[in-house]
């Protein structure tokens, strides 16, 4: 039997059973310690897993195991993930799974141990693993299952490769938020450190273009208010999490100007509320818009740092940058339009 902080846990031939209780009341030195000690004394004792069944029923064969577990691996502890995706490498790893998983290895100290499918995993969805070796030193295995949750997290969003509109935004809903640390903004992504000032016109002005740019675009975007980045070479990346004070009825708000400032209204547009530890974020979710719906016109622009309400702006969202609709462009969509109305086939550009 094996002690986790004042619980006993018993064990079988190949693994020691324990809930997430236990987590936060053990530490990664002492189970690296004993893990060490079952290995020198030849002990088919050298997994950790943990299940949060009820006490009563630990123990039993086919108890369900978190993916996240404890084992050790070149004498080290090593936090191993278990995980499904539709890619496959026949030696390493996902290029795209490790640019993923990179920004977390790289603030938490985990180094990757191996990364390989398993030798029984015969057709896809594949199944990974991950082992990450890990500093242990001042740290609780609660410390240790949190980040491995995180690259889990991470590495279950982008099953088919890479993070999408949709994962971020159920990653986002769900609360978990650092896992978003250390990615990039890109042209569906963009995040904002504050509240828009919803006060003043320049405010609401700032919010529509913000939805109405993803609008515009060909695969939407999420827009997360609480989160703040940094310039890194090649664009930025998101850096923290600064939570925004939390006010009942700012979605409420956020929807009505963007309903009253945006032109068409945007189809399937959501806006959330995310309570989080110190406070809220802000999601807003724009899923990609029809084509005959574009452009999507701001009522109101700011022109040299000044609002300007009786004014219409047309943005779209391209990588990082916002860049205008220039007149041609709506002058060829227009064209199209009458063009289309009157049966004929659009002109084409000379």
């Amino acid at each position: 039997m094996f002690w986790f902080g004042d619980r006993r846990r018993e064990h079988s031939d190949e693994a020691v059973v324990i809930h997430p209780d236990d987590l936060a009341g053990s530490h990664a030195t002492d189970l690296q310690r004993l893990l060490r000690r079952l290995a020198s004394e030849d002990a088919y004792t050298d997994r950790v897993l943990i299940t949060a069944t009820d006490e009563e029923w630990m123990a039993e064969d086919g108890a369900p195991v978190e993916p996240v577990s404890f084992s050790l691996e070149g004498n080290q502890l090593v936090v191993d993930i278990t995980y499904q995706s539709d890619l496959y490498e026949d030696e390493g790893a996902p290029a795209a799974h490790v640019a993923l998983v990179e920004p977390v290895l790289a603030r938490s100290g985990f180094v990757v141990a191996a990364w390989a499918v398993d030798p029984y995993s015969a057709t896809k969805p594949w199944i990974w693993r991950l082992a990450l070796r890990c500093p242990t030193r001042g740290r609780s295995l609660r410390d240790l299952f949190d980040l491995g949750s995180e690259v889990l997290m991470l590495l279950e969003a982008a099953s088919a490769g890479s993070l999408t509109r949709e994962s971020v935004a159920g990653l986002v809903r769900g609360g978990q938020l650092r896992a978003l640390v250390g990615q990039p903004e890109g042209h569906w992504l963009d995040v904002k450190s504050q509240h828009y000032d919803l006060t003043g016109t320049a405010g609401r002005i700032a919010l529509a273009q913000s939805v109405a740019r993803f609008a515009n675009a060909e695969d939407g975007g999420v827009v997360v208010v609480g989160m703040t980045t940094k310039a890194v070479p090649g664009g930025e990346i998101i850096r923290k999490v600064t939570a925004v004070p939390l006010q009942a009825g700012m979605d409420r708000r956020y929807q009505q100007v963007c309903d009253e400032r945006i032109f068409p209204p945007v189809f399937g547009l959501a806006v959330e509320q995310v309570p989080i530890e110190g406070g809220m974020v802000m999601l807003i979710e724009v899923p990609p818009q029809p084509e005959e719906l574009k452009p999507f016109l701001v009522h109101g622009a700011i022109v040299d740092g000044r609002a300007e309400g009786t004014f219409i702006s047309i943005v779209r969202r391209r990588g990082e940058a916002s860049i205008p609709i220039t007149a041609p462009m709506i002058h060829a969509q227009l064209a199209a339009g009458r063009a289309l109305l009157r049966g004929e086939s659009p002109p084409s550009r000379p």
